[in-house]
């Protein structure tokens, strides 16, 4: 059997988070769900119309370059690549081919070859009647388009690609990048080659989610492989995704370049970067916040687990708030803990509707973080008190103290209820004094459940076995 190497190359489109499209005055809403609300003659390509860049959406193109280290170009265009389809009003797109704002770059390993600007189409829909309709709603919000080198060789790194990017362009502010709402799309490039030399391309598109990213690229690599194995020649062709189906289907054959029939815009003005003051790296850094490889070496320094950082980093709410509790204490211990209550607890309860992470004051997290590791209060209280951080007027320490929440650690306190436990349960007694260790767990929760939560349960447990083997 042969061998085969793997080449794959994405292009992902990220819709830009401007408060304008990108050539009119029409708000960026192109979720509204009233269709064609966000309109005007320019998006909507009247004759003697005339476009005007938004130039807040060239620079978060540009701020993405100085993130991910391209090289900004002094001249750039906007160019017309030329079809017609339905979703597109001019029966041509405003793009940008021979010169692109950004060239070069790296994310997570994989180069960039290219990152330019565009204009969306429109949104059809083909399910609510027997017509297609179609939404403009969407049609002219800036588009940002990054096109990688083929230097991707298997699924799981195209995947964790296109996480690290939607996390940048989430953390950058320039785009809410979701992947269901069609805020970022991936289309990926794949040929296979028992040579040195490339495959045949093929485009698969109308991928929605990153696990759908990875199984498309699997099961094209197979699809591809067979029909080789069989003696057959691959077509270079665009296929589509069937996430009912788990495979991909034909669309059509590959356009190129020449069929788009690209020129460049004459009613646009050419753009010289460097003569405008807002595109100056200067400019372009004070946008930067801290970036999240920067962010995860800090975590590294307070012994925070990759996972545990990435869950954080990657939820906007809780990495503003921890961001929040470090600024106020580097003690490692006690970002640890915080970061795994985040990580846990404030998840569950944010889901269930419990809490607003955003109302959560930092210095009573702290508080509570402090007063849990100094051993004053128990796990199951830390965990009773989170939900309330949000409407506590004191302190922590105040609140556990007047709600008699304050974890029990002496033996004065804990004797009477290991008493209690020991002569109600005389079967697990015996059970544990025979060996069977795993009772132990069942005494010291009967000792929690009977104290509230509010026992210390080492402590519990230290005297359990000392009464017990008297």
């Amino acid at each position: 059997m042969k061998t085969y190497t793997t080449t794959i190359g994405l292009e992902v489109h990220a819709e830009l988070s401007t408060n304008s499209k990108m050539f009119c005055g029409c708000k960026n809403q192109p979720h509204e769900s009233e269709p064609n609300a966000h309109t005007c003659p320019v998006c909507m390509a009247h004759p003697g119309t005339l476009p005007v860049p938004n130039k807040e959406a060239i620079a978060m193109v540009m701020t993405f370059g100085q993130a991910v280290g391209a090289t900004r170009a002094d001249y750039s265009e906007f160019d017309r690549k030329n079809y017609f389809y339905p979703d597109i009003p001019k029966a041509y797109q405003v793009s940008q081919y021979q010169f692109p704002f950004l060239t070069g770059g790296e994310i997570n390993g994989v180069e960039l070859t290219r990152v330019h600007l565009e204009e969306d189409t429109a949104r059809s829909s083909h399910e609510l009647t027997d017509s297609s309709l179609v939404d403009f709603n969407r049609a002219g919000v800036p588009l940002m388009e990054l096109v990688t080198e083929p230097v991707i060789h298997d699924a799981a790194t195209a995947g964790n690609f296109g996480r690290e990017l939607q996390l940048l362009l989430q953390t950058l502010d320039i785009s809410g990048a979701n992947m269901e709402r069609g805020e970022m799309r991936i289309e990926a490039n794949i040929s296979i080659s028992d040579t040195d030399k490339l495959g045949t391309k093929v485009e698969v598109k109308n991928i929605n989610s990153f696990k759908a990213v990875e199984a498309a690229i699997e099961y094209e690599v197979a699809r591809q492989r067979k029909v080789l194995e069989a003696g057959d020649t691959l077509v270079q062709e665009t296929r589509g995704w069937d996430e009912n189906k788990n495979c991909t289907f034909s669309q059509r054959k590959k356009e190129s370049a020449m069929e788009y029939r690209y020129f460049p815009d004459p009613d646009i003005p050419k753009i010289k970067t460097t003569e405008v003051a807002d595109f100056s790296p200067e400019s372009l850094t004070n946008r930067i916040p801290v970036l999240p490889a920067e962010k995860r070496l800090k975590y590294k320094k307070y012994r925070i687990s990759d996972d545990i950082a990435d869950i954080i980093i990657s939820d906007r709410e809780l990495d503003t708030l921890f961001a929040k509790v470090a600024d106020l204490s580097e003690d490692s211990d006690l970002l640890s803990l915080t970061s795994n209550y985040l990580s846990v607890d404030m998840v569950r309860l944010r889901a269930e509707g419990v809490v607003d992470v955003a109302s959560v004051p930092a210095e009573l997290l702290l508080e509570l973080m402090q007063i849990t590791l100094k051993g004053d209060i128990g796990s199951r209280t830390t965990k009773d008190v989170l939900p309330k951080l949000p409407t506590l007027t004191g302190s922590v320490a105040e609140y556990v103290k007047e709600a008699g929440l304050v974890q029990l650690s002496d033996d004065s306190a804990l004797l009477p209820v290991v008493a209690d436990i020991i002569s109600q349960n005389p079967t697990q007694v015996e059970e544990l004094r025979s060996g069977k260790e795993s009772v132990l767990k069942y005494l010291v929760g009967q000792g929690m459940k009977l104290t509230k939560g509010t026992a210390n349960p080492q402590a519990l447990e230290k005297l359990f076995l000392a009464e017990i083997n008297k």
